[in-house]
């Protein structure tokens, strides 16, 4: 299944770009020249996520924003799972394709994991991370692990699939009246049918089915990159993500890491303050 939506090229001007996985086909925009930034969303967004941050640096790098499979402008493959292991493994495949080299890797929500799981066996060609509210390690706090269970049980599932719940209860919901309705449909648009949908229903589970990946990654993100040049960039207002327990792990992580508090972001920072994380970026990686 494809998508047919097109993006208002007002909101997102860029040329859109299809890579034939082994498993579907995969929508990426890559805008620019210089070093290169590989940009990596979560759940329920896509690529339109990063549009503002990509516009202001486009100037001086070159960005590579993916959708991955089931989300955004990529298809929807049959017998595909949707699990962060093969995401990863998609993901992995694009890098190699476009053979990225001495690139700076940003992951977010579940873009944590899936890029750095696909970068911790190429950690030779990454430059350095940039991360914000995510997690490379088992999601142990209970209201997470709670939120998997509920949003695994058949009303809720229903509800994603038919109605779908997260992207208008959890992203639009937090965004409010940081977008304008145009960009709100943006989300929604991607997203357009149950069948569409199957890829976000999947998501909520990997909380407590990806624990052996993530677990990996709790011990390969600092054997493997935890000597790269990194930044954090992180909203404190995340209920999901908590500054507290999230950022002294990162901290523990990296050897050589920078950290940006964003006070007043939620969870989607890309939404809520893409002006501060450009400058980040800018400034940690020159």
């Amino acid at each position: 299944m494809l998508i047919d939506f097109v993006p208002d090229e007002n909101l997102y001007p860029f040329e859109s770009r299809w890579f034939d996985s082994s498993a579907g086909r995969v929508h990426y925009i890559d805008e620019g020249t210089g070093p290169t930034i590989l940009f990596c969303h979560g759940a329920p967004a896509w690529s339109f996520l990063y549009r503002h941050i990509v516009k202001d640096l486009r100037d001086r790098y070159r960005c590579v924003a993916v959708d991955y499979l089931g989300f955004g402008l990529s298809e929807r493959p049959a017998g595909f799972g949707y699990t962060i292991a093969e995401h990863t493994a998609v993901l992995g495949e694009l890098i190699d394709h476009l053979r990225l080299d001495d690139f700076v890797l940003m992951g977010h929500d579940w873009g944590g994991p899936i890029g750095l799981g696909a970068v911790t066996t190429r950690a030779d060609r990454v430059r350095g991370i940039v991360l914000g509210n995510t997690v490379f390690w088992p999601i142990e706090a209970m209201a997470n692990r709670a939120f998997s269970v509920i949003m695994g049980s058949r009303p809720m599932q229903r509800r994603i699939l038919e109605r779908n719940f997260l992207v208008e209860r959890v992203l639009l919901a937090e965004l409010g009246r940081k977008l304008t309705a145009a960009e709100a449909d943006h989300y929604r648009a991607v997203q357009p049918t149950a069948e569409a949908r199957r890829g976000l229903a999947v998501m909520p589970g990997q909380i407590r089915a990806a624990r052996p990946l993530l677990d990996r990654l709790s011990r390969d993100v600092p054997a493997q990159l935890g000597d790269k040049r990194a930044l954090l960039v992180w909203g404190m207002q995340d209920m999901v993500f908590r500054p507290h327990t999230s950022i002294p792990r990162m901290r523990a992580a990296f050897t050589d890491l920078e950290i940006v508090e964003l006070p007043r972001a939620r969870h989607f920072i890309q939404e809520h303050t893409p002006d501060a994380i450009t400058a980040a970026i800018a400034k940690r990686f020159p």
